[in-house]
């Protein structure tokens, strides 16, 4: 049902995903997570192609607050960010994070691997249905992705939608 992977920047750590539909209590996820009694991004499945789209975010979120270069207040916002092809916080919250209208959400925890982890605390608070995170693209927007990342006919003929998605997060620092 959930996803656990190693960061390959940081070794010490993993990342795990877990996905949820039919969720009846998103706007009470989102003051949790506000409030810090749930340690992870809440992201809108809507606008994510594949687990590895969130793995990269994420990887690339704890290598920031590693160095001190994160542009935003957590490591959980900042996976949120790093999922948007711009610079501008405040829209990718708004793309990327979840609403109080959701009724779907993809919870990425990022935890020590030496540490004994338990999942079943944030499981516990959400009320919907947990599936296997590899049915993501189930609940993708494939329309409303190519839109915001501005994907072309001609990108999707050299290469995989997630590969363009994954190139424009990567380059939003070097353009």
């Amino acid at each position: 049902m959930h996803l656990t992977q190693d960061l390959e920047l940081s070794p010490e750590h993993a990342v795990t995903q877990l996905l949820f539909r039919d969720v009846g209590n998103c706007a009470e996820l989102r003051k949790m997570a506000v409030e810090g009694q749930i340690s992870g991004a809440l992201i809108n499945p809507s606008m994510v192609l594949d687990p590895f789209q969130t793995l990269v975010a994420a990887n690339k979120a704890v290598h920031l607050q590693k160095i001190g270069k994160m542009k935003t207040r957590s490591l959980f916002s900042e996976i949120i960010f790093n999922l948007s092809p711009t610079n501008n916080i405040s829209e990718a919250f708004k793309r990327f994070g979840t609403s109080d209208s959701d009724n779907a959400v993809l919870i990425v925890l990022v935890h020590n691997k030496e540490e004994v982890f338990c999942k079943d605390n944030v499981v516990s608070k959400v009320d919907g249905q947990q599936i296997p995170v590899d049915q993501i693209p189930t609940l993708s927007d494939i329309a409303k992705i190519k839109k915001f990342y501005k994907l072309t006919p001609q990108e999707e003929k050299c290469g995989s939608i997630l590969d363009a998605v994954v190139c424009r997060m990567a380059a939003k620092d070097v353009v």
